[in-house]
């Protein structure tokens, strides 16, 4: 048997694994008909304080530390936090918190305090990878293999829209105004000499 025959009958032999491989590939997502999930009728994100901005932010910033979240970013008007969560080895759960707090109506002492929340859903899958078998008269054949690395992908992503939710959020922040100093307060307060440096 000449290796021309050889090579062919093995290139026939592996369009079957081939097939199977592309097989596993997605297919074309399932287009969306007039989605429309938005009204602007919700109530939820909001809620009015009489306080002002700053120190509203600076409450928003200890009620999200103190539900375990990493505050990501701080301004004296706006406040993130991230928080990581794992409900089964494979699957990866973000949740992010975003608060705006603006004055009302020119009044530095009351303040309207928006919040958002963003879930991003990730899943583990395998890094497919090309392995190149060599075929006598025919060159190299590229087909898909299972690889060994593991990568979070993103699957999901929605913003949070239980009013149950930010109904909590906002009761802990208002429990926190009592006690919440705003940033610049906080800093002079840490930058005075305290009594035991006076002469």
């Amino acid at each position: 048997m000449s290796l021309a025959s050889i090579g062919r009958r093995a290139v026939w032999a592996l369009v079957p694994l081939t097939l199977a491989a592309c097989a596993n590939l997605p297919g074309k997502p399932v287009e969306l008909v007039d989605f429309q999930p938005e009204t602007f009728d919700s109530t939820a994100h909001s809620r009015h304080f009489a306080t002002s901005p700053a120190l509203a932010c600076e409450a928003a910033r200890r009620t999200l530390l103190s539900q375990g979240y990493v505050v990501t970013s701080t301004k004296p008007e706006q406040v993130s936090g991230r928080k990581y969560f794992q409900p089964a080895p494979e699957h990866h759960v973000e949740m992010e918190f975003r608060v705006v707090c603006a004055p009302e109506q020119g009044d530095n002492d009351r303040a309207v305090v928006f919040v958002s929340g963003l879930k991003e859903q990730y899943v583990v899958r395998k890094v497919k990878e090309s392995a190149s078998l060599g075929v006598g008269g025919f060159g190299s054949l590229s087909l898909p293999v299972e690889g060994g690395l593991d990568s979070l992908v993103k699957v999901a992503s929605n913003t949070v829209t239980e009013p149950n939710l930010y109904e909590r959020f906002f009761d802990l922040l208002g429990g926190f105004l009592s006690k919440a100093v705003p940033p610049k307060a906080a800093e002079d307060a840490a930058s005075a000499p305290s009594h035991e440096d006076k002469p």
